[in-house]
């Protein structure tokens, strides 16, 4: 599962990346699930909209519906029709600077990775949205990354990852009157993005924690903080 990524840039960054209207955005280190996040939708191409990530904050007490929504894994799309009908009209990409995986090296210890473009580019995640009424009756916004199998470097990290586009790509995806088939294509295409990564502080657990030094190295320490020689 996809549980972290970042979007360590300016405001004026990512307008630039997206040839759009500067965001009211402050950078996020520590990317969480219910945490509002800039998009572009499909709907609204010509600008970011702000959605939460898996479910708003009010919602996450309920903790299985909070883990499906996070990540919608690409091979279910030819097993579950609604998601089918959710790829057709529901698009966004997310931008992104790179993801976190925690690295398993034992049965209770894991160790905390950040995985990045090695060019330091900002890619964007394919990604789903939905709207839902709370019991006010206000209307709010979601967005749920796709998620793949590992490939490349971050195979040697995680069995998951995010589902990147190539920026030929991107436009292809927000466009409205594209047909499931090129969709599919897209979510199918093998890529050769070159990943690097590195150890970073077991902070990342803490979701309060959300500075730029989870973009620095750290000596590899597990979950609780305990160094390791197991990077």
């Amino acid at each position: 599962m996809v549980e972290r990524f970042s979007v360590g840039i300016t405001a004026s960054s990512l307008a630039k990346r997206y040839q759009v209207e500067e965001p009211q955005f402050l950078p996020r280190y520590n990317g969480a699930p219910t945490q509002l996040f800039p998009v572009i939708t499909s709907d609204a191409p010509k600008g970011f909209s702000f959605f939460y990530w898996g479910v708003a904050p009010e919602w996450a007490k309920n903790k299985s519906i909070a883990e499906r929504l996070i990540n919608t894994r690409v091979e279910q799309l030819t097993e579950r029709p609604v998601l089918k009908k959710a790829l057709k009209k529901y698009r966004c990409l997310v931008p992104s600077d790179g993801f976190y995986a925690w690295k398993k090296v034992g049965k209770k210890t894991s160790i905390p990775w950040r995985v990045f473009p090695k060019d330091k580019s900002i890619l964007s995640m394919a990604a789903i949205w939905e709207e839902y009424d709370d019991e006010q009756g206000n209307s709010f916004h979601t967005f749920s990354i796709f998620s793949q199998p590992a490939k490349g470097f971050a195979a040697t990290i995680t069995d998951r990852m995010p589902l990147f586009l190539t920026k030929d790509q991107e436009p292809v995806w927000l466009d409205r009157e594209v047909g499931e088939e090129d969709l599919l294509k897209i979510l199918q295409t093998e890529h050769d993005f070159d990943f690097d990564g590195f150890t970073v502080s077991p902070q990342l657990s803490n979701v309060a924690f959300d500075k730029p030094s989870l973009h620095l190295p750290m000596p590899a320490a597990d979950q609780f903080g305990n160094l390791t020689l197991f990077g």
